[in-house]
C-alpha cells in the first residue's frame, strides 16, 4: 500500500514543478490536472494505489522535463502573467 507521506511528497513536488512553467496556460493546465488526478486517486487502495503512485512518479519526471524546456524557450509573457 502506498504510504500517505510518499503521496503527499509527490503531490507537493508536482505542484512545485507545475509552477515552474513559463507559459501561464501550461502552468494552469498542469496544476489543474494534478489536483484533479489526486482527487480521483484519493479513494484508491491496495494494488491500485501502488500503481497510481508509480504512474504519478513517471508523470512527475515528465512534468519536470517539460518545465525545464518551457523555461528555456519562453516567449512573451501573457497578460495574465503581468503584475
Amino acid at each position: 500500500m502506498a504510504a500517505a507521506g510518499e503521496v503527499k511528497l509527490l503531490y507537493r513536488a508536482l505542484l512545485k514543478e507545475g509552477n515552474k512553467y513559463g507559459n501561464y496556460n501550461f502552468k494552469e493546465y498542469v496544476l489543474r490536472r494534478v489536483k484533479e488526478k489526486f482527487a480521483e486517486g484519493r479513494t484508491l487502495t491496495g494494488p491500485d494505489a501502488v500503481a497510481a503512485l508509480e504512474q504519478g512518479k513517471k508523470e512527475y519526471e515528465m512534468v519536470k522535463r517539460q518545465a525545464d524546456v518551457s523555461r528555456m524557450f519562453t516567449g512573451m509573457p501573457s497578460i495574465m502573467q503581468k503584475k
